[in-house]
């Protein structure tokens, strides 16, 4: 199983970047093959609908995208709803790529919920014809909702991010099974 997570933060220690290592983390244990693309440390030029000829940072998101099974979006909450840079990002993606994948969202806001990000990237994902996981994951507090060593403080939030993490790993799983069974 191959599942991507896209962080949607260009700021230094972010806490959406932040919380999608920590995933990593958990994932890889597993025997899930991750991949993480941080934007901030893989800049994308400005989409246009003008030019399809990709940046090499956008020819390398979208590859990771198509050969996932599943699919983590994080985000920062600005302004009641998600980063410029992670739509700018999304705004690249065609619905192949993504149609009919899990996909989870993640935010983190300064305070204590980022449900505004939430609700778009949601939709976000349903135009693109995406599975969204039925559960959501919001981390409030931003960068001190993380001790020195990257593990979230409070054991009640690792509790919610592992138990909705599993149910992602699962609904991946029975997707990505129902999906080649149906090409069989």
């Amino acid at each position: 199983m191959r599942i991507t997570l896209v962080s949607g933060s260009n700021r230094a220690n972010a806490a959406s970047t932040n919380l999608l290592k920590y995933m990593q983390g958990l994932l890889e244990p597993q025997n899930i093959t991750v991949t993480l693309i941080d934007l901030a440390q893989l800049p994308l030029p400005l989409f246009t609908p003008d030019n399809w000829d990709f940046h090499p940072n956008a020819k390398h998101m979208l590859d990771t995208f198509a050969e996932s099974d599943g699919i983590v979006l994080a985000t920062p909450e600005y302004h009641g709803s998600l980063s410029g840079v992670l739509k700018n990002a999304l705004d690249y993606v065609n619905p192949t790529l993504i149609a009919g994948k899990p996909v989870l969202s993640v935010s983190s806001a300064g305070g204590p919920l980022g449900v505004s990000s939430l609700t778009h990237l949601q939709t976000i994902v349903r135009n693109l014809h995406g599975i969204n996981c039925s559960e959501w994951i919001s981390v409030g507090f931003g960068t001190q909702a993380f001790d020195a060593d990257g593990v979230l403080a409070d054991e009640e939030v690792r509790t919610r991010v592992s138990d909705v993490l599993e149910s992602f790993v699962q609904l991946t799983r029975t997707l990505g099974t129902t999906n080649l069974a149906a090409f069989k």
